[in-house]
């Protein structure tokens, strides 16, 4: 364990704000989190693919960084992991690609740690953290042990779960438990995929994935961003419907509890790709993704943001919901006054 003092806030946040943490502990080892205060807890960080502080922050900041990754149980069907927190998410696809293990190649090249995986319920191109997930190893800084819950405690719905409701702030993820296939199971529904035939490899799919991705994204370590902004949002039927009296074009898709429309062809259609408001924009090739040119501050991506939403809410009738993290001074989630 260590602590470290006045950190720029560019080396925890992948969109770069130039802000300052007062306090980052990092923490490499699960016992030591006994240590952890549990009446002002920290604010957890991963990599910082998903968060952006608009301000400099007061509050006490924590990584967990063990990163262990262990076979728990195998069949001639599928085997059962143990994965820690601070694991790169992708690097663990990659090497699940390279033992020929299907469940999470869709999901490649999304960044950030596997401790943030359950959290946001990452999903991309058909598959979701909760198709693979067995459990969620959570320590509970009141109780100080860790609770295992499975797929069903999670309460895992599109991007969201129970670590961003009931339990935020109440302890910190640090490990999962997948579930991974050694036969077959390609998802092949998505745009970009639907061509591949269904004998197509894993190492295709995976190939597939990062071609789609570097295609539509730019790269955080080139132009700063932090990926996907807001939520695809879902809207009603009836909604839909009269949406499409007036927009034939809209693109939709019928999930659970409605039809999901993809935020980034409202965005487009709002006219906003490519559009820069001081040192802040929406990317050229993907209106989705809020991007930093530089010397941008956490007003200036607030005033994008509010202006986005409130085109959006008077063209579509719909509130688009930020993906990202928005953090201020006290580690608080932004929301919309």
């Amino acid at each position: 364990m260590r602590t470290l003092y006045n950190q720029p806030a560019e080396a925890y946040s992948t969109f770069r704000l130039k802000n300052t943490l007062s306090e980052v502990i990092v923490i490499d080892e699960l016992s030591d989190l006994a240590v952890v205060n549990a009446e002002n807890p920290p604010v957890i960080i991963g990599e910082g693919s998903n968060t952006v502080f608009l301000a400099s922050q007061d509050r006490p900041l924590l990584r967990f960084l063990a990163q262990s990754k262990t076979v728990t149980a195998e069949t001639l069907q599928h085997i059962e992991l143990h994965v820690e927190a601070g694991h790169n998410w992708h690097e663990l696809v990659t090497w699940a690609v390279t033992q020929q293990l299907w469940g999470i190649e869709n999901q490649a090249l999304i960044p950030g740690s596997v401790g943030a995986a359950p959290v946001q319920n990452i999903g991309a191109y058909g598959v979701e953290f909760s198709d693979v997930c067995s459990y969620v190893d959570f320590y509970d800084w009141t109780e100080r042990n860790v609770r295992r819950l499975n797929n069903n405690d999670c309460q895992f719905a599109y991007r969201d779960s129970i670590f961003k409701h009931q339990l935020q702030g109440k302890g910190i993820i640090v490990a999962v438990g997948l579930k991974l296939y050694k036969v077959p199971k390609p998802v092949l529904t998505y745009p970009g995929l639907d061509t591949l035939p269904t004998s197509v490899s894993l190492q295709q799919i995976y190939q597939q994935i990062i071609a789609i991705r570097q295609a539509k994204l730019p790269d955080y370590n080139v132009i700063a961003n932090c990926g996907s902004f807001f939520k695809n949002p879902v809207i009603s039927q009836s909604h839909y419907q009269k949406l499409q009296s007036s927009f034939a074009k809209i693109p939709g898709f019928s999930v659970e509890n409605g039809i999901k429309v993809p935020a980034a062809w409202l965005i487009d259609q709002a006219g906003f790709k490519g559009y820069k408001l001081n040192n802040v924009g929406c990317y050229e090739h993907q209106p989705l993704v809020l991007v930093n040119y530089g010397g941008a501050d956490g007003a200036a991506l607030l005033d994008l943001v509010c202006l986005i939403q409130q085109k959006i809410q008077a063209q579509f009738q719909i509130m688009l919901e930020p993906e990202v993290r928005l953090l201020d001074s006290n580690g608080h989630h932004y929301v919309e006054s």
